[in-house]
């Protein structure tokens, strides 16, 4: 089943979220080569798809887990979640209607 992964960023996080990216997106990268990573991405703090300094409000990631307990251990290993990126990670089941 997939999960929503929703994840909200702590104020002045974007130094700490910087310096973990590469490894954040190597998780990511390996749920896509598993096929089951749906979409993935930051969410700007601006209107604006490179927000420079403002920086980001928080992330979502959608993908395929065995059940929501595996999703939860797969979040709160995340590079950012162990860096104190995230100020909250919610977790839930997703259905995914479109497309088709």
């Amino acid at each position: 089943m997939f999960y929503a992964i929703i994840c909200e960023e702590l104020p002045g996080a974007l130094e700490r979220r910087m310096a973990n990216r590469p490894a954040h997106v190597e998780r990511l990268k390996a749920l896509q080569a598993e096929g089951r990573l749906l979409l993935a991405g930051p969410h700007p703090s601006i209107d604006a798809e490179d927000p420079g300094p403002a920086g980001f409000s928080g992330s979502l990631i959608v993908a395929e887990f065995a059940s929501r307990e595996v999703a939860i251990a797969w979040a709160s290993e995340d590079p950012y979640s162990k860096a104190n990126v995230y100020s909250s990670v919610t977790v839930k089941p997703f259905k995914k209607v479109f497309p088709a």
